[in-house]
């Protein structure tokens, strides 16, 4: 595992720690200590360097820095004339930037992953929930700590979705939570095959909450894929919350599993750009390849009568990665025909924010549930 080295001071030995990063940052070459005195200021001079600050006063006090550099490094509006490519790249740069800054403040946890700083809240559960067993003391990023944070809150109490009526998905840390109910509320609602109710399968299943969806509609078995482990584990937990262990299977396989359904439904990450931390999976696709796979497989994993349900914004077109042409030749290339449309526009409030910089792109966005089938 790669580690850091430290001294508390002048008078003191270098001091070691194992170094995790979710996004896979490498360790910082450099730290040094900071403190409540520590100038926002200093720390962000550093930080630009590629020095790493490790925090050892008040909690509060690390994450009112950690807000300050935000202030610094947070980018401005693309420039007059720029295309919406243009700016989507220069968005995704400015916040890589922006990661690599403000990953740059440090916190240390024991072997027990406590949290010893002034005013700490206890970050044990969480930080089991996310990376497992303890082994050991380690460095993280502050930022990435308060990820954890929030995300064993989001298990906690988990989020509403009312196509279950009204029951909660519990997501888990690194695994997309479905949040923007409009593509769930498609699949809740579109009308079934005639090869329907027997099997489907949800592709991709991250959170189990699609394939709980096909499960309420009355399908007598479903089968959900995943590749990644915690979404693998996040998904096997709420159908058992849901009480769904009987009818949905949850399996750890590529992205389709053996046999025929009478519907397939997949929701793919929305944009072909690399994803640059675990949960970003959930939105990039780096080359369209989920997309590409799945539309390739559809026609012989499908029942006679079947269709596959593929729920897709159409964000990437708006913002000039992907043509609508180039996605009727994906669909043809497969041997697929379309058989009905369905839209819905999003009700995510950064559709109506004029300070996102993606906000034009993002205010005309239609998600749509492609209803397909084999010519």
């Amino acid at each position: 595992m790669p580690r850091i080295e430290w001294t508390e001071n002048d008078n003191t030995p270098t001091q070691y720690a194992r170094w995790h990063s979710e996004s896979d940052a490498a360790a910082p070459r450099r730290v040094v200590v900071a403190d409540d005195r520590t100038k926002a200021d200093a720390a962000h001079r550093l930080a630009c360097e590629g020095t790493a600050l490790l925090w050892r006063g008040d909690f509060h006090g690390a994450r009112q820095l950690l807000a300050a550099l935000a202030r610094r490094v947070d980018r401005k509006p693309a420039p007059p004339g720029a295309t919406p490519a243009d700016g989507f790249h220069l968005h995704r740069r400015a916040r890589g930037h922006r990661a690599r800054v403000l990953g740059m403040l440090l916190v240390h946890l024991d072997e027990e992953y406590a949290l010893t700083l002034r005013r700490a809240p206890d970050v044990r559960a969480a930080c089991r929930e996310a990376y497992g067993p303890p082994d050991g003391p380690m460095v993280v990023s502050l930022r990435e700590l308060l990820g954890v944070i929030g995300a064993h809150e989001w298990r906690t109490k988990g989020v509403e979705v009312p196509a279950l009526g009204g029951d909660r998905i519990h997501p888990h840390y690194g695994v997309f939570s479905p949040v923007r109910g409009e593509y769930v509320d498609l699949v809740a609602h579109a009308p079934l095959p005639p090869a329907a109710p027997r099997t489907a399968f949800d592709i991709g299943t991250g959170t189990g909450v699609l394939a709980a969806v096909l499960a309420r509609r009355g399908f007598d078995r479903v089968v959900a894929t995943d590749i990644n482990p915690r979404a693998l584990a996040c998904a096997r937990d709420n159908v058992r919350r849901l009480g769904l262990d009987e009818r949905v299977d949850v399996v750890d396989t590529g992205l389709f599993p053996a046999g025929r359904a009478a519907l397939v439904v997949c929701n793919p990450p929305w944009l072909p750009a690399r994803p640059a931390s675990a949960v970003e999976q959930g939105v990039y696709d780096q080359g369209s390849a989920m997309l590409r796979g799945f539309l390739a497989g559809l026609a012989e994993h499908l029942e006679p009568g079947g269709e596959g349900w593929l729920v897709l914004s159409d964000l990437a077109e708006h913002l000039q990665l992907r043509s609508r042409a180039d996605l009727l030749a994906l669909f043809d290339a497969a041997g697929l025909r379309v058989a009905d449309r369905l839209d819905t526009v999003p009700r995510h409030p950064r559709a109506a924010d004029t300070t996102d910089p993606l906000h034009a792109a993002r205010a005309a966005e239609v998600t749509s549930l492609w209803r397909l089938a084999p010519r």
